[in-house]
C-alpha cells in the first residue's frame, strides 16, 4: 500500500550529515564556510522595550512568542533529517515560503483587502517575532519539531520539547492557486489563503510539489469532541504588508512528545474531516 512504501521510505532516512541537510534546507553559510553557529534567541533590545511597554499598556492584547529552537546542535540536524526524509518520501522540494507559478495565481492576485469581511492585520510586534523566526530558519536554527511515522495516520510531526502557547511555530508554504483549478485536485492538504466575495478568485495554498513541515501536521476531526480535545495548534490568516499568509501557532502550552494537531480550515468548514483519526 501507498503507506508502506512511505514507511519503507522514511525508514532509510535522510542522510544526518551536516552538508547534506545545509543543502536541503538552503541554510545560510558563515563567512568561514560552515553552517552559521546557532544565535542566543531573542528580539532586539528596541522590540524587548516596546513588548514590555505593551504588556503595560495592553495587558489583554497577548503576543506571539517566537519558537526556541533546540540547542543541541546534532538534535537540530536530527529535526531536520526527519523533515527532510518525509519531504523527500512524498516527493516534494523544500520552501518555506509561498511560491507563485507562471502557469498558476499571480502575486497580484494575493490582495488581502480583497477578504470577503477583511482580514486581520499582522502588528508591528508580531511582524518582528515572525521576521525574527524567518531569520532563525535561514541560520538553520528551527522549531523544536519532529517529523514521526504513524501506521495508521502517515506522517505527523511531534513536539520535540516543551511549547508555550502562542509559539509561533510555522508559516503554511506551497504553490498558490486558484482554488477553481483545484477542485478536482488530489492533493489532501489544500488550505485556504484568500476568500474573496467573488469565488472565482479565491486563492489557495498547494504544498503538493513545495512545502515545509507545516504539510505534515496532522488536522483534527472537528465533528467530534474528542478530536477538538486534540487540538493544540491553530491556523490563522493575517495580512503581511497588504498580502495574506497562514500561520500556525500553539494554542496552548504543548508538552514533549506530543503531536500536533489543528482545525483544518476550521474557519469554514469546507474541508471533509469526518475521515481523520
Amino acid at each position: 500500500s501507498h503507506l508502506v512504501l512511505l514507511l519503507v521510505e522514511f525508514l532509510s532516512g535522510f542522510p544526518l550529515k551536516q552538508s547534506k541537510i545545509v543543502d536541503f534546507f538552503r541554510i545560510e553559510k558563515a563567512a568561514e564556510g560552515g553552517a552559521v553557529r546557532p544565535a542566543k534567541c531573542g528580539l532586539s533590545q528596541d522590540a524587548k522595550r516596546r513588548k514590555r511597554r505593551s504588556l503595560v499598556m495592553h495587558k489583554k492584547k497577548r503576543r506571539l512568542l517566537p519558537f526556541v529552537p533546540t540547542a543541541d546542535r546534532v538534535r537540530r540536524l536530527e529535526q531536520m533529517a526527519s523533515a527532510a526524509t518525509a519531504l523527500t518520501s512524498s516527493k516534494m522540494e523544500f520552501s518555506n515560503e509561498l511560491t507563485y507559478v507562471p502557469s498558476m495565481a499571480p502575486i497580484s492576485a494575493n490582495q488581502a483587502k480583497l477578504e470577503e469581511g477583511g482580514m486581520q492585520v499582522l502588528s508591528k510586534e508580531d511582524k518582528e517575532t515572525i521576521e525574527f523566526c524567518r531569520s532563525m530558519l535561514k541560520r538553520g536554527e528551527c522549531p523544536p519539531l519532529l517529523v514521526v511515522f504513524d501506521s495508521h495516520e502517515g506522517f505527523t510531526v511531534q513536539a520535540d520539547a516543551y511549547i508555550k502557547d502562542l509559539t509561533f511555530l510555522t508559516e503554511y508554504a506551497g504553490d498558490v492557486d486558484y482554488l477553481k483549478n483545484r477542485e478536482n485536485d488530489g492533493c489532501d492538504s489544500i488550505m485556504t489563503l484568500l476568500s474573496p466575495a467573488d469565488p472565482s478568485q479565491k486563492l489557495v495554498i498547494c504544498p503538493d510539489k513545495r512545502g515545509n513541515i507545516a504539510r505534515f501536521i496532522n488536522g483534527i476531526n472537528n465533528h467530534t469532541p474528542d478530536g477538538k480535545k486534540k487540538q493544540n495548534v491553530k491556523c490563522v490568516r493575517y495580512d503581511i504588508d497588504g498580502e495574506c499568509h497562514v500561520l500556525l501557532v500553539a494554542c496552548r502550552d504543548i508538552a514533549r512528545g506530543e503531536k500536533l494537531y489543528y482545525d483544518y480550515n476550521g474557519h469554514e468548514y469546507a474541508y471533509p474531516t469526518h475521515h481523520f483519526v
